[in-house]
């Protein structure tokens, strides 16, 4: 199947493995919450047990390094596409309040990212994205 739009995870290859899994995570729910008609129906096993609604197209998870990072969140910025962001200044917080904080306390020119998510037309994110890689 063949989507108009496409999610785009853009993270920063240096970090430990387990920062990696977070930062997604975190984005991924940014994308969810700003766009809820990707999210897809509730699962159900053979047995009839209930599980959680997933977002109902691919996500695209693509490897950066700093500057890599600054010309997506640039690129994204220019064609009107709104990214969530994660900043290495998050790590140190313990929740939402404070990671809006210490994003709000850095002009954009600083912020030290260490992920980027977005959703909008494929077209779009592809020019975004362009000349990065897959995540490894």
């Amino acid at each position: 199947m063949q989507f108009d739009t496409k999610i785009a995870v853009v993270i920063r290859t240096d970090l430990e493995p387990w920062q990696k899994l977070n930062v997604a995570s975190f984005l991924a729910g940014g994308v969810a919450a700003a766009f809820p008609e990707c999210i897809g129906a509730p699962y159900q096993d053979g047995s009839g047990t209930l599980y959680l609604s997933l977002i109902g197209q691919p996500i695209l998870i693509y490897g950066a390094d700093r500057p890599q990072l600054s010309r997506a969140l640039e690129r994204a910025l220019a064609r009107n596409v709104k990214p969530a962001l994660y900043t290495e200044d998050m790590f140190k917080t313990t929740h939402d309040a404070a990671n809006r904080d210490v994003v709000k306390a850095v002009i954009r020119a600083e912020l030290d990212l260490v992920g980027l998510a977005m959703r909008a037309e494929r077209k779009i994110i592809d020019k975004i994205v362009d000349g990065l890689k897959f995540h490894n």
